[in-house]
């Protein structure tokens, strides 16, 4: 349940930068619906990510960037932030990531790889194989 106007969205390990939920602000106020954090565009940045995470990462929002013609380079991250009444507009600001400094993470790559591709392409059907309903006027 939602009483304010916008919803942000981030990681509870403290890999985002609770600072950036301000400029997140900032930027909606900007007029944007919704504001999507970069690690890979100027300004950003990533702070002690293994390795084969950041190589699969790239990999994989290649492959999203290409399969859903889509601009955005970092669209696995998921600190984000959605106006409550409609996400129709949005821009991209640079963030930093910091891995984990405490427990380890409960995502495992081989178990949720095959889970994200079925999602992905599930997606891709709906947005190039239906009829279009789900879309706002003038699009």
């Amino acid at each position: 349940h939602m009483h304010g106007d916008a919803a942000v969205i981030m990681m509870a390990d403290e890999s985002d930068d609770c600072r950036d939920v301000v400029r997140y602000w900032k930027t909606l106020n900007e007029g944007y619906d919704c504001v999507f954090g970069s690690r890979f565009m100027r300004g950003g940045g990533v702070i002690d990510y293994p390795k084969i995470k950041l190589f699969l990462n790239r990999i994989a929002n290649f492959f999203l960037k290409i399969l859903f013609r889509i601009k955005l380079n970092d669209t696995t991250n998921a600190f984000k932030a959605y106006r409550k009444n409609v996400i129709f507009s949005w821009t991209v600001i640079p963030i930093t990531w910091r891995n984990r400094r405490t427990g380890s993470p409960k995502l495992r790559i081989k178990e949720m790889g095959s889970r994200y591709l079925f999602i992905c392409l599930y997606i891709w059907l709906e947005k190039y194989l239906s009829r279009g309903d789900y879309r706002r006027d003038g699009n």
